[in-house]
Parts: C-alpha cells; structure tokens; sequence
C-alpha cells in the first residue's frame, strides 16, 4: 500500500488565506464548540452555515461584517460556487455535531483535494456525548457493553446504507446503539429492534433525546417496547438521537482502571489492607 502524506495548513494568517476550514460546531450550545472551531470562525473573512442545524449563537464567535451565507437552501453546487469565487478567502464552513459523523463534508474534501485547494476539518463535540451528558450515563459501561454502534434507518437515502448494514441485523449484537435521523419512522424504527434475532427486548431501556445542549433540550427515558410512544412524545422529528441499550439502567461494575487490585505503567497494585495508589516506581 502506498504512503499518502497529509499536509494541514500552519498556524498562520499567510497559510490560512484561502483556506477552507471544516468546522464541527457541536452539538448545539455556543460554548460547546472547540477553541480551535471558535478561532477559526473569529478569524474567517467568509462563513457557510447550516442555520437548520446550527444554533444562531454560533455566529457569536463571528467578527463584524463578515460576510455569512446559509447553506440551508443551497445544493453542493452552490457551495462549491462560493469556495470556487472565494479562492483567497478565509472560509469557515460551520457544520453542527462533529463532521466525521452524517457530516455530508467527503464530497466537498474531494472538490478541495481535486482543485488543490487548502482545507482543514475541525473535530467537534457529537450530539451522541451530549445526550449521553444529559441523561447521566456512560455509553461504555463495564459489564454491561463495551461497544456503540452509531447508526441511522434509512428511508428516501436508502442507497447511502451498505448491504450489510441493516437496523435487525446490527440488533443481534445487543451492545449500546446510537441512532440519527430515524425519529420520522417511529414504528418502523420499533420493528427493526425487536426482530425475532435481536438481542433486545421489550424492556430493553431506550432514551429519546431531543435538541441536546439547546436551551429547549428534552429528553425521555422509557423502554423498546414503548418507543414509538416515546418518539411522538417529544414533539419533533428532526434532531432527535435515540439512545438503546441496558447502559441507560445498569447497575455498572466497578472498573478495573481505578481498582485498588488493579496496576498498569503508571501505578502499582495497592499493597495489602490498602486502596492508596502507588506510583509505578515506588517500592
């Protein structure tokens, strides 16, 4: 296989002119956003946001008179119009949660990398870390599953799904399961996870999450079995996040990276009748 290297732009305003930055918003709150996203959009002559996703507040971070267009009406086209006019241009391209995930950004990295144009992509903090932040648990918990699927039912993208990739077949494998832009097909959705294969139940704990980190955020906490009722409960169907899994209600085992019986490079096991750590160089 041959080695690509991957060249990012330097921590200067010379490198940054013309460059188009890929900025991961977060998942709602205006402070939620990296440093590095916020500098970004401080210094950015050029700003493309999706205002259907992306709470106005964002903008805040925005300098006076920069000019800002909204990508909520516009095709990739039109995008790509404007970075195609703009080649001198700082660009902040703001979009919500993190990039990496139902982003839709590879098709305009692909035009940069095509047009020899500078870029950069932006982590930002995913709408799943907020919504696992709202109801107070840890996605990964020991004993209880140790693995998250992050996925979505298709329905008129249906053709963006592999072939492997179906809502009952991934319920066989029981862990946590995060699941976007489904909340329109609540029934459906229902059907899928209660497959005659599937690891889950009736019973199964589920938390729908609307809107995390917005100062509307809501969320319920209910079971599969009741999970179309719970959808059509929270009043929206667009920036939902449907949290499964028994991680919503377990009771987690104590994990091995704190036990006193436990070392690692950093820290010895604790001598006997002890929970004191000890460093890993001390006797």
């Amino acid at each position: 296989m041959s080695k690509i290297l991957i060249e990012t732009p330097e921590e200067n305003p010379t490198e940054l002119k013309g460059c188009i930055s890929f900025i991961g918003a977060g998942p709602g709150a205006p402070d939620l956003i990296t440093l590095r996203g916020a500098k970004r959009l401080s210094e950015a002559d050029l700003i493309i946001w999706a205002s259907s996703l992306v709470p106005r507040e964002l903008l805040d971070h925005a300098r006076n008179g920069v000019e800002i267009h909204d990508s909520a009406t516009m095709t990739l086209e039109d995008v790509i119009g404007i970075y195609r006019d703009n080649p001198t241009a700082q660009i902040a391209r703001l979009h919500s949660g993190d990039p990496s995930i139902y982003g839709a950004i590879q098709e305009q990295v692909d035009w940069c990398i095509a047009e020899a144009r500078n870029f950069e992509i932006i982590p930002g903090v995913s709408s799943l870390s907020a919504a696992s932040a709202l109801i107070r648990r840890e996605l990964t918990i020991p004993g209880t599953s140790q693995s998250i699927i992050l996925t979505r039912l298709p329905s008129r993208t249906s053709s963006s799904a592999g072939m492997h990739e179906d809502l009952a077949t991934m319920s066989t494998i029981g862990c946590t399961m995060a699941i976007f832009l489904s909340a329109a097909r609540p029934a459906a959705l229902k059907q899928k996870l209660l497959s005659d294969a599937s690891a889950y139940n009736a019973d199964t704990p589920v938390a729908v999450v609307s809107h995390a980190s917005w100062p509307e955020e809501k969320v319920i906490v209910s079971d599969l079995g009741n999970l179309d009722t719970a959808i059509k409960s929270i009043g929206t169907t667009t920036t939902v996040l449907v949290l499964v899994g028994d991680f919503i209600a377990a009771q987690p085992k104590r994990s091995h990276l704190y036990s006193p019986d436990f070392a690692h490079k950093f820290r010895k096991r604790s001598l006997k009748g002890s929970s004191k750590g000890r460093p890993s160089g001390q006797s």
